[in-house]
């Protein structure tokens, strides 16, 4: 199975790496590491997470406040790399 970002998920997760690399070096890649960490455990166990609405399931990201939002279609589609204290409902709007 593969996985694609929707494109504003992937302005969140670029945005959040740009983040943690201003705040400490070599944070940005930590960051990076384990969201891509997530993925690969999300595309192994696709229905492993909780769903939290129709077709959608979240996974945590280690290590920082983040889930990574996605439905399964014929590959992971990715709808939010989410940070866990902020507009819980924003990436709603993203669902096809």
């Amino acid at each position: 199975m593969t996985f694609l970002f929707h494109p504003e998920a992937e302005v969140e997760f670029t945005e959040a790496i740009d983040y943690y690399k201003e705040c400490e070096q070599g944070l940005g890649y930590d960051f990076s590491i384990e969201v891509f960490t997530s993925i690969r455990n999300i595309i192994s166990y696709p229905t492993a997470w909780p769903v939290i609405e129709e077709n959608v399931r979240r996974c945590l990201v280690n290590r920082f406040p983040y889930g990574i939002i996605y439905s399964i279609e014929h590959e992971v589609f990715i709808l939010a790399v989410m940070h866990l204290r902020r507009y819980p409902d924003y990436w709603k709007e993203r669902i096809a």
